[in-house]
């Protein structure tokens, strides 16, 4: 199997998008005001500053040259650490560690303070996240709840 993390380009935004709605679906068993619209999609995301601001990052995963997923990074500023803004791998893949991968690739590639944030009742994603950092930090890492009862995870690689 081989796992690739690609970067998107702005000329690929509609295919992010389009692999978005797969992600915003998954969302609606923790969020009841998520609804799709009269032309049967869900909202877009605005995507620009990925193709704007030398902070933000876009990548497809791919397996085996297919699409897989994607991951939005915001990567660390003077005053922000870095940031998974969303991270998203397709349910014909999960379980096969290709997520874990990819976190431990992203972490890699910036090096430096992370803030990894997971909704209040996506207990999936929070077992998930506080996996794979506490294998790339041993264990050495900080988890709190924010004013809207989402767990960050705070930690340097």
């Amino acid at each position: 199997m081989d796992i690739q993390i690609q970067a998107i380009s702005k000329r690929e935004e509609e295919v992010l998008h389009n692999l978005m709605q797969f992600y915003i679906y998954e969302f609606t068993k923790y969020m009841d005001s998520i609804r799709i619209n009269d032309s049967g999609l869900f909202g877009r995301f605005n995507l620009d500053v990925y193709w704007t601001d030398d902070n933000h990052h876009a990548y497809f995963v791919r397996v085996d040259s297919l699409l897989a997923g994607f991951v939005l990074v915001q990567s660390q500023t003077e005053k922000e650490p870095n940031s998974i803004e969303e991270f998203f791998i397709m349910r014909g893949y999960e379980g096969k560690g290709i997520g874990s991968f990819v976190a431990e690739q992203i972490f890699a590639m910036f090096p430096g303070r992370w803030q990894v944030r997971q909704s209040e009742k996506n207990e999936r994603a929070r077992t998930f996240w506080r996996s794979i950092i506490s294998k790339c930090t041993k264990g050495n890492f900080e988890e709190r709840l924010d004013e809207r009862n989402c767990s960050i995870q705070e930690f340097i690689i």
